[in-house]
């Protein structure tokens, strides 16, 4: 295999964004006054099966990535490391605990706040790459294919059905849920533009194409 200069930058431009994205989450977490989505129904199964929550990110993550191959969607190098490495991230900076986690909801908000921007500059890292969309924005792109139902509506549903299912197994859900969900569009929206990054103009690779790129 050929590992480009280019290819390295790339691959470093995404270990990078995946990392900031795994940060963004636990500082969200700390901030405890609710998870976002994915984080409720994650955090819903790891207390259930006393798993760790990145533990349970990666499963989920594979159980995804199966039900988008099946749906008919590409995969890309970059879904298959989202799904390793955000997990794996997320349980070693639990680990060394160097998330500060405050009392006062003010500061919380501000820190689940904070923590919505730093996902979004993960985002813009790990996306400019085009080595492939993660597994969850995978599946919501495939269920709109499939059904034909707007995008936007698809990622409702399913984050209003992840967040119900993870209340159930005993995921937090709060203020910060709430937040997360009006907030994190908007925090993206801000982010891209002060990168000046047009996702849209990002043509995204399959694994295929990754491993035909390093063959040349």
């Amino acid at each position: 295999m050929k590992f480009t200069k280019n290819f390295l930058q790339r691959l470093l431009n995404l270990t990078l964004g995946l990392f900031l994205y795994a940060l963004g989450i636990v500082i969200t977490m700390r901030a405890s006054i609710g998870f976002a989505p994915w984080e409720v129904f994650q955090a819903g199964i790891a207390k259930t099966i006393g798993l760790s929550i990145g533990v349970v990110s990666i499963f989920v993550g594979f159980i995804i990535i199966i039900m988008v191959k099946v749906l008919g969607e590409q995969i890309g190098f970059g879904t298959i490391l989202n799904m390793l490495l955000i997990g794996t991230f997320m349980d070693l900076i639990i680990f060394v605990d160097v998330v500060p986690k405050f009392s006062n909801l003010f500061h919380c908000i501000i820190q689940l706040v904070a923590g919505l921007f730093t996902i979004s500059v993960g985002s813009y890292f790990y996306i400019k790459t085009a080595f492939g969309a993660g597994p969850r924005d995978s599946l919501m792109v495939a269920l709109a294919r499939k059904t034909r139902i707007p995008v936007g509506i698809c990622r409702s549903l399913i984050e209003l059905s992840v967040t119900f299912f993870g209340w159930l197994l005993g995921g937090m859900v709060g203020i910060g849920t709430v937040i997360s969900v009006i907030a994190i569009g908007f925090c993206i929206q801000i982010t891209f533009k002060a990168f000046r990054f047009d996702v849209t103009a990002v043509k995204h690779e399959s694994f295929r194409d990754t491993f035909v790129e390093l063959l040349n």
